[in-house]
């Protein structure tokens, strides 16, 4: 039996085959670079920290005291706030008092000329008697107040001196009549008495 000889490959197309064969080197592992390890290492401690029961305690008290802290202002800046109103509309009901009650003092001057006048309608008189004496009730609730003048001094505050006589039998600045009532609300008075003063 014959032996198959093996066919020789001439050299220049070994070196041919040899030129096209592609040796593949081993891909190499990209070693981490010292940024990437820092980024790495920070983002750990991050991780770390919000996981920390210690740190988070912390910042939710702290969060706690912030809106305390604005919730205690917001409620002092509204107390302020309340009371300022309160007084302003204490102030504004004031002054439509006084002005309402103001007008109205003419009439109730008018009410009490009438009462002096000598009638034979004791009916009217009891009317108007009626009348008068509730308009001044209901001054008196709102706060309207006459102002005093029998047996007392004469007070600039109060009175206002429209006659003087002279009466060795009574004391200096005694009021001796009063020609017109005066009147006061809240201690601010609406209308000096007009008065006669001795001495």
């Amino acid at each position: 039996m014959k032996k198959k000889q093996q066919k020789d490959i001439p050299a220049p197309e070994m070196e041919e085959i040899l030129e096209n064969v592609i040796v593949e080197e081993p891909e190499k592992t990209a070693e981490p670079t010292m940024d990437e390890e820092e980024i790495s290492e920070d983002q750990q401690n991050e991780h770390s920290k919000e996981n920390d029961p210690k740190v988070v305690n912390i910042s939710d008290k702290a969060s706690k005291d912030h809106n305390l802290e604005k919730l205690q202002r917001l409620m002092a800046e509204f107390d302020n706030y309340r009371k300022r109103t309160e007084k302003e509309k204490s102030m504004v009901y004031d002054m439509a008092v006084s002005s309402i009650v103001t007008d109205l003092l003419g009439i109730i001057d008018n009410f009490e000329r009438a009462l002096k006048q000598e009638t034979s309608d004791q009916a009217f008189y009891d009317g108007v008697s009626m009348i008068y004496k509730q308009l001044i009730a209901t001054l008196d609730k709102i706060g309207i107040k006459v102002i005093e003048t029998e047996g007392q001094e004469f007070n600039p505050k109060l009175h206002n001196a429209i006659f003087h006589i002279e009466d060795d039998n009574l004391p200096k600045n005694y009021i001796v009549e009063e020609l017109q009532k005066g009147y006061t609300f809240k201690d601010k008075v609406l209308r000096h008495s007009l008065v006669k003063v001795a001495n």
